[in-house]
């Protein structure tokens, strides 16, 4: 790497045993990759550069049991930084740290944090204390852990409780669903059940307008053969026979 992208610069010249220091190096970047090559490299020394971020996949550097990322100009931390499991020294002072990434709680090998000189949030920054000395320090380190999980923890149960809402509120919308889809079968079974209660009505209508027709259509045709083969009429028929040949007698015999 070079000084200010990183290139060019020999990372085994400054590997002394376990210790690497990169410090002073002028970098504004970390060689990830390179410092991946040198899994040995447990001791890791990044500070007095120009860091402003560290890359996500710094958090790979799991080998890592110590290191120092003091004065330079980190806003935050990486989401995953929390997968550094081994990491037993952390020096995080001077930099423009406000919070950590929740899973720093999972920095359960941590035993000794400085977080001096930062812009703190309030409460990280009581928590956190002054770490004037290696007694603070350590007492930094377990205090800020179990600040760390009690908000990781509110967090999960905060998860769960959305997670249970939305499985709440997914089996109401599921349950109104049901509800509205047997309204609708029973709507149309109604309306089934009404058009063929309509229909044999109408059949039923057609049948015995039918009926009646071809019973007068029958009377008319009995009565007209009982003309034509001479049969006397019935006692109604005589009557009406009777009623008009009156009204016409004195027509028809004006003498009478």
């Amino acid at each position: 790497m070079s000084r200010g992208g990183g290139k060019g610069l020999s990372l085994k010249d400054k590997l002394d045993g376990n210790e690497l220091d990169l410090s002073l190096c002028d970098l504004n970047e970390v060689p990830v990759r390179e410092l991946a090559a040198l899994p040995k490299a447990t001791v890791l020394d990044l500070s007095c550069n120009n860091l402003v971020s560290l890359p996500s996949d710094f958090c790979s550097l799991m080998h890592l049991v110590k290191l120092d990322l003091s004065k330079n100009r980190l806003q935050q931390l990486p989401l995953d930084f929390g997968r550094l499991v081994n990491l037993q020294h952390l020096d995080l002072l001077n930099n423009r740290l406000v919070t950590l990434p929740v899973s720093f709680a999972q920095l359960k090998n941590l035993k000794w944090l400085d977080l001096k000189d930062n812009p703190l949030d309030p409460v990280l920054a009581k928590v956190a204390g002054d770490c004037l000395d290696e007694k603070q320090c350590k007492q930094a380190a377990v205090k800020v852990l179990q600040h760390m999980k009690a908000i990781q923890s509110e967090q999960d149960r905060q998860r769960q409780r959305k997670l249970q809402a939305e499985r709440e509120m997914e089996k109401k919308r599921e349950a109104e669903q049901r509800a509205k889809e047997a309204q609708e079968r029973e709507l149309r079974k109604r309306e089934k059940a009404e058009e063929k209660e309509r229909r044999r009505r109408e059949y039923d209508a057609q049948k015995a307008a039918k009926q009646e027709t071809e019973k007068k259509t029958k009377k008319e045709t009995v009565q007209t053969r009982s003309i034509r083969a001479g049969i006397p009429f019935s006692a109604t028929s005589f009557a009406v026979l009777f009623a008009n040949l009156l009204l016409a007698w004195p027509v028809v015999f004006p003498d009478w």
